[in-house]
Order: structure tokens, then sequence, then C-alpha cells
């Protein structure tokens, strides 16, 4: 039986997509997006109630999908909701300046069609290249600088080069100061030779200007490739997951329980993968965890640099870009891989393997006591259920994943890794703006921007956001005692309209989920879960910026907005080439000026949290960089009656088998210890 929150099946794809084309036989359609369009919170709730209580399940609220395509040119770009149980178009929306992500296929055509113009092959013959010396091109979405006309669709192709046959050779170790600006079918507009040192600015009018290539820029250190790296070390030993009696959770379908857990596994084209309908022992925590965005702004304000702005979910999709992940490589243990459905622009659906891997993982301990005095010891080490997905886009990988504990939390984990995005620097110089990391090579600073979108259920929908802060007591008020100057309290702010809010370290702020109506029996306070924000510095550019306009999640590390279904990505639904006005602080302001009801405070909320890192390139991130983590996790607080991880069986020897490991040369007299 498919469920209301599954993604499109084969079938489906191919149904929604004839009847697309069907409605429109004497045009060329090219389809885009073929999605599943998830139903209204009310409508699916009483359907969520009666499975979760193992009632007889009434009728699914209409199973449709999300479509967005073009019809003979992509000036002409449309979106469409399909009732896929009525089998017909149920609204249709055209979308004039609008522009579709990008995907492989179009960089593919683009770097082709780049290579080939006359123009360009003049130009790269101009800086006599080295003779095995190989040009790639790598195509960028193009952010708004206020230098084109936004309608309009644009590439901008920057030039590379990697010396040798090796088809892995690093080419971002060669980056040329040639680019080109291209329009959406594909005709170079301009070419621009790119600067090269401090202050000087771009030549946008470079035909015929090239400069030969600095043959001292040539090197052999910034190789990755096994093939290319030479001899790797050899003193790590094979380390094997065996769980003996296979895994501890289970899938039925999208299905997956674990533990105390129940939850919906999703996955979708932008945001990549999801989780719907999250509840622990029973109890209702979360309607939706998802991605909702990332922004990845470039701080070299020399044009055409500014033009590095990408919107990796909304304009190249998470779930386009996702990987095939491997056993053994990507997840180790007992692995259970999720597939999904893509489709060609002709709607044929294509299978994609592996996006999603579930596993347990071992994550330390979980809860320990000593007794003192008695010398016994209590460990229960902590079992973690990931769901991991990775996606490549361009030069860096993502790796996302949600952690699941015994202990009732939820954690999301982003961790960076690949190549650094790199530009053309002259010998001997250097940038305020960026970190020479080979010759001839310069990573610029650049932010990582997340935006978390947390849908909550805490024991039903209608929660409330609290800001808590622990704050020292007076110590000469006569209204407290605290004569030794030690004391402090914590105050409580419950959110009462939609908004941002910011970190605080100094007060030790945390934000609190609360469902003001269901009190603990123990100490009669609201029931709740605690965001721990990952700290992090928010968007460097400056508000009357593009980047700022675009990107209105990044000002804030937290907002809340009453719940409006289609209400999904906090940059707005449509990025690429986007101006701005029409993300999450617009919603709010539009409906603060419309009158709209904003009241968030025992109500179906929204919570976004902004979070990521400024990076700052070192030598030590090239020429792949170690992963760079990032941590949010949501806890309970005063929840549950106790540590509901307090049942989870301790650690035994018998069950775990761990080996001693001796020192290499035999000691005459073995210090023993007593078991715990």
């Amino acid at each position: 039986m498919v469920h209301p929150f599954d993604p499109l099946s084969a079938a489906e794809i191919s149904l929604v997509s004839k009847i697309v084309k069907d409605e429109y036989v004497d045009q060329n359609v090219i389809l885009r997006v073929v999605t599943l369009s998830e139903p209204a919170k009310t409508g699916i709730m009483p359907y969520l109630e009666a499975e979760n209580a193992s009632m007889p399940l009434p009728r699914p609220p209409p199973r449709c999908a999300l479509v967005q395509y073009y019809l003979d040119s992509i000036n002409n770009f449309w979106e469409a909701q399909v009732g896929i149980d009525a089998g017909k178009i149920l609204n249709r929306e055209h979308l004039a300046g609008r522009h579709s992500y990008t995907d492989a296929v179009e960089m593919q055509r683009a770097e082709v069609a780049c290579l080939a113009d006359p123009r360009i092959q003049a130009e790269l013959k101009a800086m006599e290249l080295p003779e095995d010396a190989v040009v790639c091109v790598e195509p960028w979405t193009y952010a708004p600088d206020g230098m084109e006309d936004m309608t309009k669709r644009f590439v901008m192709c920057y030039f590379y080069m990697r010396i040798g046959s090796h088809l892995d050779s690093n080419h971002y170790a060669y980056p040329l100061d040639l680019c080109a600006e291209m329009s959406g079918d594909r005709e170079v507009l301009k070419i621009i030779r790119l600067p090269s040192r401090d202050a000087e600015r771009a030549d946008f009018e470079a035909a015929g200007k090239s400069r030969k290539f600095d043959r001292r820029k040539i090197h052999t250190t910034s190789e990755y490739h096994p093939d290319l790296v030479g001899k790797t070390r050899d003193t790590t030993k094979p380390y094997i997951v065996r769980q003996p009696e296979g895994p501890s959770f289970s899938t039925q379908g999208n299905l997956l329980t674990w533990e105390k857990w129940r939850l919906r596994v999703g996955f979708n084209y932008r945001e990549g993968l999801t989780l719907h309908d999250i509840s622990y022992d029973g109890r209702k925590l979360f309607y939706r965890l998802s991605l909702s965005e990332m922004f990845v702004p470039y701080g070299d304000g020399r044009a055409p640099y500014p033009r590095k702005a990408a919107f990796d979910l909304g304009s190249d999709g998470a779930g386009v870009n996702a990987n095939n992940l491997q056993l053994g490589c990507d997840c180790l243990g007992h692995i259970k891989y999720f597939d999904t459905y893509s489709h060609t622009t002709a709607g044929d659906p294509i299978k994609v393997p592996n996006v999603v891997c579930c596993h347990e993982i071992d994550d330390g301990i979980l809860w320990k006591h000593t007794n003192y005095r008695t010398g016994n010891a209590v460990v229960a080490r902590a079992r973690t259920l990931v769901l991991q997905t990775i996606i490549t886009v361009s030069n860096y990988e993502y790796i996302f994943a949600f952690h699941l504990n015994q202990a009732g939390a939820v954690s999301y984990e982003v961790r960076a890794t690949g190549i650094l995005s790199t530009s053309p620097i002259d010998i001997g110089h250097s940038v305020p703006y960026g970190q020479v990391v080979a010759p001839g090579v310069m990573a610029p600073y650049h932010q990582h921007l997340f935006s978390l979108r947390i849908d909550p259920a805490i024991d039903g929908f209608k929660n409330s956001l609290a800001v808590e802060e622990s704050n020292a007591m007076p110590l000469d008020d006569p209204k407290v005692h605290n004569p030794f100057g030690v004391g402090y309290t914590t105050t409580q702010t419950v959110s009462e309209t939609e908004g941002a809010l910011d970190l605080d370290i100094s007060k030790g702020r945390v934000f609190k989920i609360l469902n003001e109506s269901v009190l603990n029996p123990i100490n009669g306070l609201p029931v709740g879960y605690q965001l721990v924000p990952h700290p992090s510095q928010m968007l460097l550019a400056h508000p009357s910026s593009f980047h700022a306009k675009r990107s209105e999640f990044g000002a804030h590390a937290l907002w809340v907005t009453r719940y409006r279904d289609g209400e999904l990505y906090a940059g707005g639904k449509h990025t690429m080439q986007s101006a701005g006005g029409e993300g999450i602080s617009s919603w709010i302001q539009e409906r603060k000026e419309k009158a709209e009801e904003t009241g968030v405070r025992n109500e179906d909320i929204v919570i976004w949290h902004t979070f990521g890192t400024t990076h700052n390139p070192r030598i030590e991130d090239w020429p792949v960089m170690p992963c760079e983590k990032m941590l949010v996790t949501l806890k309970p607080v005063n929840f549950f009656g106790g540590n509901p991880g307090i049942d989870v069986k301790g650690s035994r020897q018998e069950d775990n088998k761990s080996v001693l490991v001796e020192d290499e040369a035999c000691c005459a007299v073995k210090s023993v210890r007593p078991n715990l």
C-alpha cells in the first residue's frame, strides 16, 4: 500500500508525465521536476492519528504530484499540480521570469558548447598552455549582481586545466584567468579575464587579450587520487563492524522502527532526505524534519566573483546531486539502503539507488555511574541510528545525517568536505580575502549557511517557542537571598508572534519547543524539546547586497513562524537567479502588513535554525579538505519522567567481545583491574 508520504514510484512518474504531455500534444514538454506534492497537514492528520493508534485507516488524502516544465523553450516555464488519482492537471501557473534548477546534463552541455566557441579556442591558444594540458570548464549558476536582466537565464563558465592523461587529476589546482558568460541556450555572450591580484579589476571586454600561462605555477603537490598521490600509509588496520544477530532496526517500505523510535523516511529532488511523523515510545515529537536550504556566498568582492553565491538546494538540488552510497565506504556495518526515482526530461523514470543509508553505530557511553562505596560500576553504551545522505555539488561534498539516540534525542549533523573552489593568483601575490594554497592557486573565503526546518508536534500540534536565559542573582538585592554571591536563576520568555531570534552565549540562551497544555506529572512544567544550536557567525555580506536580500534566513540564528502549507524553503521557492525579497523575513513582513494572523503561542508552528561555518581556508584544507563538522541537537526537556535511556542494557564484555591489546614488549608483571 502506498503511504501518503512515500515518494513517487516509477509508475506514478510515468503516469504524471503522460498526463502533462497529453495536455500539450502540439508542444515540446521538457519535464524538469516530477515529485510528490505532500498532502496538506490538516488533510493527513486524521490518517496519521489512526495509523499510529493501529485503528482502521480512513481514506488517505488525494495523491498529487508537483510538476515543473518548459514548453518549447527555457523562457516558457510552468508549474502544475497533477492529481494522480484524478488523472488530470488540477491547476497550473506560468512562472514568468523564473528558472529551473541546474543539473549535470546542463553543466556538461554548457562545457561542450563553451569549449567549442571559436573565440574561446583563440583565447586558449594565446595562453600557450602546457602540451599535455586538458582544459576543463566548470559552469556555475549566476548569482545576481545587478549587471544583467535576471529574467533571462545565464551560466558562468570558469576555466581550469589538468595536466596529464589521468582523468581524476585535480583540475582545481590550475585555475585559469579566463571566464565566459553564457546564455541559457549556450551562447557565449562575454569573455572575461579574471583579476589575478588584489584590487585588480576584471576585464569584461577581454576578447583577444589573453595572457600567456605562467609555467612557474606547474607543481606536483595538489593531487588527491591514490593513483597520483603515491604510497599511502599502511599503519591503519582493518576495522570490521559485526552484528551477529543482525541490526536492531526494521523497515517496511519507508517506515522505519528502531528501539522506541518510529518514523517515515522521505526523499525528494530538492531537499534530499526528509523525516516524517516522528514519534518516540508512542508519543508524537515532530511532524517533519528537513534541510530547508543552504547558501554558499563567496567573500571575494572583485567582479565577477560576487556571482559565486550558490543555493545548493534551491538551484542545484540535494536530491538531484545525491551519491550512490557504497558498502564499506560511505557507511559501515549492517546497512539498509533507500532508493529513489528520478526522471528524464521526457518523463521516463530512472531508478537512483542507495541515496540514503541506514545503520547503527556505537557512540560511546550513554550513561554511567560508579558507586564509590562498593566500587561497582554500571555503564550503558550508546547505540545511535544514523540516516545519512551525501551530495556532490561540483567541488564540494556535503554529508547530511540524522542521528537518533536511545535517550530520545535527535541530532542533525553536517560534514563538509571535497575540494576548495579556487581562483587564479599571480605568483608572489596574496589577497586579504583568500588563502594561497598552491603556486598560483587562491582559495577565497566563503560561508556555508544551512537552514534546518523543524516542524514540531510535541505531544500534539499546538506548540510554543520559549527562550530561556541563565542570570546571576544580584548580591545586594533584599528581595533575593544571595549573601555569598554564587546564586543564579533562569528566566523564560515565550514568543508570541512570528519573528527572528539570535544566540547569546553570555546568557546561556537556549530555545525550548513546548506543549504548554501537557504538564510533566513530576515537576508540573510543560513538556518540551530543547534546541541545542550550532553556534555560527551569520551572513557577513552587507544587508544592501544581493547576497543578503536573497538569503534572508542568514541574518538570524532562529526564526519562528506559524505553519502554512507550502512554506518549506527559507530562501524562497525559486532561488535560481532570484533577486531577493521572497524568503522567510519577507513572508513575516507581508503577513504583518496584511494584518494576517501571526500568533505563534500554542499554535501549529515551525522553527528554522540557521547554522554553518565561516570557512577561511587553511593550507591543510588542500587538496581535499578533512571533514568540517556541524551538529544541531533536539533533546527532551521535562518530556519524560526521568532518563528515557535508563532501561538500556548495561554494557558487558560477554556481548561486546572486546579484545585486550598488550604492549609489544612482554612485561614481567601484568596489571590486573577488576571487571566492571
